[in-house]
């Protein structure tokens, strides 16, 4: 009998509470906060499909969370997918350019959660740039702090592809979110894309929010091409271009026609000191 490969938490006790019934609280209030959508969703246990894709930050809880749980609440209403395929930048420099886990179990204090085999194996098979290394995603967080909201609302009803990206250019985002679709589509898999990203990082709360509008309005138009073209020439300090550029083309390869901001907020909104924030976004495409 093989033993399923267990990724363990890197950052519970850190950017989220350890003990599982602490965690819960922490959700909920997130959900409940002003900053956040007012209060704890119902999940739906029909599935609706309708949202193709997510942009969701990933922050410590008690920056971010409120934000999130924007992303999280219409999650509920839509009832659980297949498979969450949960795509991060890579914070560690560990791994390779495009790095999956296609086996095994991720842990959280809320329990265990599948990975996708058959998706995440298909869609290395497909893309030019996605390799199979655990290493990645050891000790990074920008996936791991998305599954407990999942849990929260769907318990173990779903299963994800956790995937982390180094090289956040054009050409490599285009050929993971097409080789997503395409995965999806020869396996005839209900997939709902979440890119994780942060906005910008440590500037004074009136110029990140200037910057992050200028990338939210590349997303909201469903324009990659447009969002690298903006972060690169404005300077702004997203940490995950790559994963959001991923999932606008596999949310266009599908057919989205439309994208909504849910919630913008800076760490100076959650915190009160606005003179060196971090910009947190919950988008929708659909």
């Amino acid at each position: 009998m093989t033993v399923a490969v267990k990724r363990t938490p890197a950052v519970a006790g850190m950017f989220y509470e350890a003990d599982p019934e602490a965690l819960k609280a922490q959700i909920e209030w997130a959900f409940k906060h002003p900053l956040g959508p007012g209060k704890v969703p119902s999940p739906s246990s029909e599935r609706r499909r309708e949202s193709l894709g997510f942009v969701s930050p990933h922050a410590g809880y008690m920056y971010s969370g409120p934000i999130a749980a924007h992303v999280y609440s219409r999650i509920a209403l839509e009832g659980p997918a297949q498979t969450y395929v949960i795509i991060g930048p890579n914070h560690t420099g560990l791994g390779t350019l495009v790095s999956t886990m296609v086996e095994g179990v991720w842990v959280t204090p809320l329990g265990e959660v599948e990975i996708d085999s058959e998706l995440a194996k298909k869609i290395v098979e497909i893309s030019e740039y996605a390799d199979i290394d655990d290493k990645a995603h050891r000790y990074e967080h920008s996936v791991e702090v998305q599954i407990p909201f999942l849990q929260y609302l769907f318990g173990s009803k779903f299963k994800i592809v956790p995937i982390v990206v180094w090289e956040q250019t054009v050409e490599v985002a285009r050929d993971l979110g097409l080789a997503i679709a395409k995965a999806a589509r020869e396996l005839g898999r209900d997939v709902v894309v979440i890119a994780s990203s942060d906005f910008t990082h440590y500037e004074p709360d009136e110029v990140a929010k200037k910057k992050d509008n200028m990338a939210i309005q590349a997303i909201l138009e469903l324009n990659p091409e447009k969002l690298h073209q903006v972060v690169t020439t404005y300077d702004i300090s997203m940490c995950g271009p790559g994963p959001v550029m991923a999932m606008l083309y596999y949310a266009r390869e599908l057919g989205a026609k439309s994208a909504e901001l849910l919630k913008y907020a800076t760490s100076g909104d959650v915190a009160g000191d606005r003179s060196s924030v971090v910009g947190y976004a919950a988008i929708r495409v659909y």
